[in-house]
């Protein structure tokens, strides 16, 4: 401290100093006649001035801080200022970056025609262009091939909807772009993708590396409407047994979980699909309340089968949708993300998921990006998908924001890691 306070203060007050030794001179030279011959109190003011501006010199040094400019390195290690507990990824704001989309979807084959809005033509591309920036930690710059060498010999599984489909395809166009020999990565099946395909799994063979998808959009099972049941009946939500492929899930080191789209009146009531606890009907049970049993369905499984010293298990909250209109059922895309949250920065369902995770003795990291997702208005499919009279304001073009989740979920991997 010693080392650093001489060099940098004596080299930076040398101006400062000079400038005080040429005014003191001059007092001395145009006036020590007159104060030192004329009376001694000449001499107490003399070293009264020097003492004064000594001091003032001292003060400069102590009192104003260094400062040195913020240098943006490309991504090579994740490097925080707080530790791991401190930061919340979530609480920040969305910039403008120009560095950014960070792949083609055009040019990854993972990625869906029905989320590529500029290969399906939409002309600006200025939602491509945002990145979310914490506001008390840093997320690295994405580096693929950093990621690669980290995840070698790794299994990641996404279970969920669609939502979560799109945020596996996202994955694996990110990491692509770090892959010399592209046909080096490949679905293991040799399966395409489709809206309804129960399972996705694509390796990096040169990295060893699989990335999973199990379509589970409730997470528990579905089944048949029971004998003698109301004729409105027409299926049924076991919302106290997990899906009958759970145990498909469990030999993961990264293990990442999404529902709540399909838990709407709509997807479920309307469509006549009720609830089911015991083998007995619950026609009157509000949908949160069966969010929240099937939610302790998969906290219990999840507590007595995963393994936590091996495997890091994620809870992605709700993503916001931007529907508007008196029924919900208009779909208007902006060109900018908007200012406001419009209220869209909370939901139901993001509170039962935190609340229940809160409960458990499995760690699980929640990746609560409602807030952040709210002021995304700009951002979604809207008619640029491969069904264009069919609007979209729930799922997301590629790239774009379930990028942003990825970095978040790998900035927080790496980040423990580390």
């Amino acid at each position: 401290m010693v080392d650093s306070f001489n060099h940098w203060s004596f080299g930076h007050l040398r101006p400062f100093v000079k400038k005080v030794l040429s005014f003191g001179k001059g007092v001395l030279k145009g006036h020590c006649k007159f104060w030192i011959f004329q009376s001694f109190n000449g001499v107490i003011v003399v070293g009264s001035l020097f003492s004064f501006l000594l001091a003032m010199a001292y003060a400069y040094v102590i009192l104003i801080p260094r400062f040195q400019p913020v240098m943006n390195n490309r991504y090579e290690t994740p490097h925080f200022n707080s530790s791991v507990s401190e930061c919340n990824y979530f609480d920040g704001n969305w910039i403008q970056d120009e560095s950014y989309p960070l792949y083609d979807a055009s040019q990854c084959p993972f990625a869906e025609r029905g989320f590529n809005c500029l290969a399906n033509g939409r002309r600006d591309r200025g939602y491509t262009k945002w990145r979310w920036k914490p506001k008390n930690c840093e997320i690295p710059i994405f580096n693929a091939r950093e990621i690669l060498e980290k995840m070698r010999g790794k299994r990641i599984v996404f279970v969920g909807d669609s939502l979560s489909r799109t945020q596996w395809e996202s994955l694996i166009c990110m990491l692509m772009t770090g892959v010399e020999d592209k046909r080096s990565v490949y679905e293991i099946n040799g399966n395409k993708i489709t809206k309804q395909i129960r399972f996705l799994g694509v390796r990096f063979s040169s990295f060893d590396l699989r990335i999973d998808f199990y379509r589970s959009i409730f997470l528990v099972q579905p089944g048949p409407a029971p004998r003698r049941a109301p004729k409105r009946v027409k299926s049924t939500l076991k919302i106290d047994k997990l899906d009958d492929i759970r145990n498909e899930w469990i030999d993961s080191d990264i293990l990442l979980f999404n529902s709540g789209h399909w838990w709407t009146p709509s997807k479920l009531f309307e469509m006549g699909c009720y609830f089911l606890v015991g083998g007995s009907l619950k026609l009157g049970m509000p949908i949160t309340t069966a969010f929240e049993r099937a939610l302790l369905t998969w906290a219990s499984w999840l507590n007595t089968t995963i393994n936590a010293n091996r495997t890091s298990v994620f809870f992605r909250t709700f993503e916001s949708s931007h529907w508007s209109g008196r029924n919900h059922l208009s779909c208007k895309v902006t060109h900018q993300p908007s200012s406001r949250t419009g209220g869209r920065d909370r939901s139901p369902i993001s509170d039962i998921i935190i609340k229940v995770v809160k409960a458990m003795a499995v760690p699980v990291t929640v990746l609560h990006v409602t807030p952040m997702d709210a002021f995304r208005s700009d951002a979604h499919v809207g008619t640029w998908s491969d069904n264009p009279s069919v609007p979209d304001c729930s799922h997301w073009c590629l790239p774009g924001v379930p990028d942003m989740w990825n970095e978040i979920l790998l900035s927080n991997l790496l980040s423990k890691n580390h």
